[in-house]
């Protein structure tokens, strides 16, 4: 199995974060953990919302990357 994420914008396009693409995980806690470390920099290269795939199904998403305010 093979975990990936597709980033999309707010309007629900492709994004393109760069060089942040195309890591493959072999564990769905590997590919979220990533992104809890990388998320604010995809934010910055216009990441609005991610997908979280096991091979080519879709296992939850879209999960927005906006910071959320604090209270």
């Amino acid at each position: 199995m093979s975990w990936t994420w597709r980033f999309e914008t707010a309007a629900g396009e492709a994004a393109d974060p760069g060089d942040l693409t195309g890591a493959e995980f072999s564990a769905q806690g590997d590919a979220e953990s990533w992104l809890g470390e990388i998320w604010r920099e995809l934010a910055e290269k216009g990441v609005a919302q991610v997908y979280l795939l096991e091979d080519t199904r879709e296992v939850y998403g879209p999960m927005s990357l906006a910071a959320q305010e604090e209270k």
